[in-house]
């Protein structure tokens, strides 16, 4: 065996030390998961006795060191004219004969395996000390696409070689206390891919934004995989439940279609050296994967992590690159690390972020991380510029990449106008635990130096820049072992971005599982509008709707899609706990402001107690809409998996409305008394409870609306300021009646919660219901630890 080259067939993860993490992944695989069917592209390795060998045929250990000890990290400047330095050293230094006739000879081998002479090849440095638990190393070196024959193949190693010594590496290594001298390269020469004529991208198999294990995160963008490992743009995006994956479903539970407004490409003109062009707008407005390359990618991936794991004697999530060859269709997987971020996270205690008085927005974007932070802003628009930055300040920027890292350590937060959650800004915004807003196209003109601002990213999904100082707070929840309790604390869930982060309070499922956010945030458009698409009387509002729902040629398809992502990313948060889902419970005020509302809602003067829920889903004015959102639930419970799922209606007035909205749903083979699957009806009307009986003969269950059945039970108007003194559930009669439903409820065997506000807002009130048995309290995700709490207290 060469002890200067290794090919993949004969590497593993043992060999850390001669090939470095990036190799020896790659190693572990081909020589392990190919019999599973993952597909790695072969080549060899350059081991790091190779690179220390040509440091000492060119006598550069003492020279680079000198070098070295003048090093400060902190000054920037100097850093990088020293780190320059120091490359240039290496890259003019002589190969040695051995040496050189060894890498050619192996290049000579892979290129007759794939029956070239001159084989393309991809030319990547991989450090000795990549990707340890603590630390990850990827991107601090440098790696060379396209390469073709022996003489620029040589050029490139020893530009690789020259990597180990970028200003980003060294103040990386200095960070996380390893000396560079220790530090040893090693180089991968790789059949390439042609992804330049298809496509690339990322797998995370866990969520990057919470750590929830259980998703796993496509990244796909156009062309070259360098565009999505530093995320330099916003790539399609797909969330894979794993669990029903598992099960054999189509577990694809978010679907977001990216900008993808370049792609990195070949240069025609100069071999071995790559560009960026513009994409067409076809590529633009097309995803880069059927659902099926999504789903055979992530088969690929869970294998990878399953092995990975049992290597580790413990859960492993890893960080994957993928790639599609334009010219034959095929995927590939062309590299594998450990995640070293959330997986080393503490997830004992939850901060949670809580904005309670923005300011003046000035531009969003995609939120990374979930906290919010103030100062003042600076613009940098160059590396070059990276020293007038000072700590604690917020960075400005178009695009950040590792070269801007000895500045990103110090930033409070970081803004840039491009990428997305897989850029280079937000892989190291969540390393170092900082906010940090992507893809905002204009902040580094919107905001000025000096400028205070606030970097909100507590909203889940989106964040948000705020002028000046804005109120805000964080809250600790420390997620500890209460007490077992007589009933059952579940969650009031309306933002799914939020339902991944709030699954790991300790909890008993969902019972209040909203829609409307996912309508007015997710979706935007009513779906009536969606409905009656081509008699719409306006162009206007047509092209708005064609601007949101690209790629649907069926516009009613976009609102079952988006909402039955929605639900589903809800319900495999919590999965296999139960999830009660209300149907769409708009009044007209609200319904009318989606876009297109005003055509289909009439004014009303009191909406709060006009054509909302029940009422609507059978009336045939409102009755295809409704059966758009039964399509979701049967999209996300049968094709999803999640059949955790069940449904509530909500202000259902009379029986005759009950059986009505009941006949709808039985068309979807949705009916009550299942097995697997239940119909609950609020209990929030005076109606309700007086007939309680008869209700629960049709239904499988309660959940009581404390808000309205106060604004109904007292005679008053709940958007009433004047009035809100008079409006609390503590009233006698309020009490009088939950304590007769819960009764009703336990004599006949059926399920009574409250999704409510009471027991949020009053721990006496959640401990009367506790007395009186109720089987579920469900609470706003502040309340859930401090309810149980004092339940635990006041057995």
């Amino acid at each position: 065996m060469s002890k200067y080259i290794l090919f993949l067939k004969d590497i593993s993860m043992k060999d850390v030390p001669l090939v470095g993490g990036k190799t020896a992944s790659l190693g572990e695989m081909y020589s392990h998961l190919k019999e599973e069917e993952v597909p790695i592209p072969d080549g060899f390795a350059i081991t790091a006795q190779a690179y220390r060998e040509f440091l000492d045929f060119n006598k550069l250990n003492a020279r680079i060191e000198a070098i070295l000890k003048t090093i400060n990290s902190k000054k920037v400047v100097d850093l990088n004219i020293k780190s320059k330095k120091i490359r240039e050293i290496i890259s003019s230094g002589s190969m040695p004969d051995v040496l050189a006739e060894e890498i050619l000879e192996a290049y000579r081998k892979l290129s007759k395996s794939s029956n070239t002479s001159n084989l393309d090849v991809a030319v990547r440095s991989s450090a000795t000390a990549e990707d340890l638990p603590n630390a990850s190393f990827a991107g601090q070196q440098e790696s060379y696409l396209n390469i073709k024959g022996e003489k620029d193949l040589l050029i490139a190693v020893k530009n690789c070689f020259a990597s180990l010594y970028t200003s980003r590496a060294i103040s990386y290594r200095i960070d996380k206390g390893f000396k560079s001298t220790t530090v040893y390269l090693s180089v991968v020469v790789q059949k390439m891919i042609r992804s330049d004529k298809g496509g690339s991208g990322i797998i995370f198999t866990l969520d990057t934004e919470t750590g929830f294990k259980d998703s796993v995160v496509l990244n796909a963008v156009w062309g070259l995989g360098e565009m999505a490992v530093q995320g330099q743009v916003i790539g399609d995006e797909y969330e894979i439940f794993k669990p029903t994956f598992l099960q054999g479903f189509s577990s694809i539970i978010t679907h977001k279609l990216g900008s993808k407004n370049q792609k990195m490409i070949y240069n025609p003109k100069t071999p071995g050296d790559t560009i960026k062009i513009k994409t067409t707008l076809e590529e633009q407005r097309k995803f880069v994967l059927q659902d099926e390359e999504v789903l055979k990618l992530v088969e690929w991936a869970l294998k990878i992590e399953k092995h990975y794991s049992q290597l580790k004697n413990t859960w492993q999530p890893m960080d994957i690159e993928w790639a599609k060859d334009g010219l034959t269709g095929e995927l590939y997987i062309v590299q594998a690390r450990p995640e070293t971020v959330h997986s080393q996270k503490d997830y004992s205690v939850i901060r949670d972020y809580i904005m309670e008085k923005p300011g003046e927005l000035i531009v969003k974007g995609a939120a990374v991380g979930s906290a919010i932070a103030e100062g003042a802003a600076r613009i940098i628009s160059s590396p070059k510029q990276i020293g007038l930055f000072k700590e604690g300040e917020i960075l400005v920027t178009t695009m950040t990449d590792p070269d801007w890292e000895p500045i990103m350590k110090i930033a409070k937060a970081i803004i840039t106008d491009e990428g997305g959650r897989t850029s280079h800004a937000a892989i190291v915004s969540r390393e170092l635990g900082i906010p940090c807003i992507v893809g905002t196209a204009n902040a580094s003109k919107k905001i000025k130096t000096g400028q205070k601002i606030t970097v909100d990213c507590s909203s889940g999904g989106e964040g948000f820049v705020w002028k000046g100082k804005t109120k805000w707070q964080i809250k600790e929840y420390k997620i500890s072992q209460t007490k077992k309790l007589p009933l059952k604390l579940t969650l009031n869930i309306g933002n799914p971005s939020e339902a991944f982060e709030y699954s790991f309070l300790k909890n008993d499922g969902v019972g209040l599982a909203r829609e409307e956010f996912i309508i007015s945030s997710n979706i935007k458009i009513h779906p009536l509008a969606l409905i009656n698409y081509s008699t719409l009387p306006s162009k206007s509002l047509k092209a708005q709707i064609d601007n949101l729902t690209i790629g649907y040629s069926k516009k009613t398809d976009f609102y079952v899609d988006k909402l039955a992502e929605g639900i589903a990313k809800i319900g495999a948060a919590f999965y296999p706990k139960t999830v009660i889902l209300r149907f769409s419970d708009f009044k007209t005020n609200e319904y009318a402001s989606l876009i297109g509302g005003s055509l289909f809602e009439p004014k009303e003067e009191n909406p709060m107690l006009g054509w909302r829920g029940a009422s609507r889903y059978y009336d045939p004015k409102f009755q295809p809409a409704f059966e758009l959102e039964l399509q979701a639930l049967k999209k996300a419970r049968d094709e999803m998996g999640l059949t955790n799922i069940y449904a509530m209606i909500p202000f259902c007035r009379t029986l005759e409305e009950a059986k009505k909205v009941l006949a709808i749903m039985e068309k979807y083979h949705l009916k009550p008394n299942q097995k697997d699957f239940k119909i609950y009806v609020m209990a929030e009307i005076p109606s309700n409870f007086i007939l309680a009986e008869e209700f629960l003969k049709i239904f499988d269950g309660f959940s009581i609306g404390s808000n309205d059945l106060t604004q109904l039970t007292l005679g008053l108007d709940r958007d009433n300021g004047s009035l809100a003194k008079i409006g609390d559930e503590r009233n006698e009669a309020v009490i009088s009646l939950i304590t007769k439903i819960i009764q009703i409820a336990r004599r006949k065997k059926k399920y009574i919660g409250i999704c409510g506000q009471a027991p949020s807002d009053y721990p006496e009130f959640a401990r009367l219901l506790k007395n009186l048995k109720i089987d579920s309290l469900s609470l706003n995700p502040d309340s859930l630890i401090k309810v149980a709490a004092d339940l635990s207290k006041n057995k």
